[in-house]
């Protein structure tokens, strides 16, 4: 996988990298990440791409990290991993 570069957020860390004929977003917040995946010919210049990065865009994902973060925490104390 080719790391592009990282794209500037205040909540999350977002990465772009580009593998297998497909440009790769990468969201991480803490021990979770979220991967998107796009087929490079569907792109033609990177700002476009970029700007997919929207408030929308990025409110979506901060709801799915926290419904991670609350299924992952319900297996533990159900399974008693964590009490």
């Amino acid at each position: 996988m080719r790391y592009i570069k990282d794209i500037p957020n205040p909540q999350f860390k977002i990465g772009l990298y580009q593998w297998n004929s497909k440009y790769i977003i990468k969201v991480e917040s803490g021990m979770y990440e979220q991967t998107y995946k796009i087929d490079d010919y569907e792109i033609q210049e990177l700002p476009e791409l970029e700007q997919c990065i929207d408030n929308d865009f990025i409110s979506a994902v901060s709801r799915r990290f926290d419904a991670m973060h609350d299924d992952f925490s319900d297996t533990l104390k159900r399974n008693n991993v964590v009490f």
